[in-house]
């Protein structure tokens, strides 16, 4: 039997995290380019143009790999033994507090990388205003729900069974 220890359990391990960070990279860039739409559309409604498309995409590449260091760390394990809608939901919350810290601590770093006060890093992190924030937060929730949904169903059925079911033939 072959060990999975070495080169080529390292290199199996590797491609599977690639896999496995494309995988929730186009699903969060499709998610958050959807409501880039929604608000390019509705600001058109008033007149204002609304063309940052590219910032969803860079938005998912940052995500998923906040995600990924979220996994790896054993964010929301100790929901694991809990009813899948629990599960899903805590990890939903649990993961969006993360990459809310995440987002916080890129502005601290980025303001003091740029000789910013501590006050300028305080005043930059609230001038998107409450409603923007709460509007962020609730979108970062809301699109991973269906994302923990699948996860946490996967994990139950077994790694990789529900992406068999959704992607490989099947017998009639």
């Amino acid at each position: 039997m072959h060990s999975k220890k070495g080169p080529s359990g390292l290199r199996d391990k590797a491609v599977e995290e690639f896999i496995r960070f494309w995988a929730i990279a186009i699903y969060l860039a499709l998610m958050l380019g959807a409501f880039t739409w929604y608000r390019r559309l509705i600001l058109s409604e008033s007149g204002i143009s609304y063309v940052h498309y590219g910032v969803a995409v860079i938005e998912a590449l940052i995500l998923a790999k906040v995600i990924l260091i979220g996994r790896a760390l054993g964010l929301g394990k100790g929901s694991e033994g809990a009813p899948l809608i629990i599960s899903v939901l805590l990890k939903a919350v649990a993961y969006a507090a993360f990459v809310g810290l995440f987002f916080v601590l890129e502005r601290v770093i980025e303001g003091l990388v740029h000789g910013k006060t501590w006050g300028n890093i305080a005043q930059g992190l609230v001038s998107a205003g409450r409603d923007e924030i709460l509007a962020r937060t609730l979108m970062v929730v809301v699109t991973f729900i269906p994302f923990f949904a699948f996860w946490e169903l996967d994990r139950v059925l077994g790694e990789g069974k529900l992406f068999a079911l959704f992607f490989h033939k099947r017998m009639p």
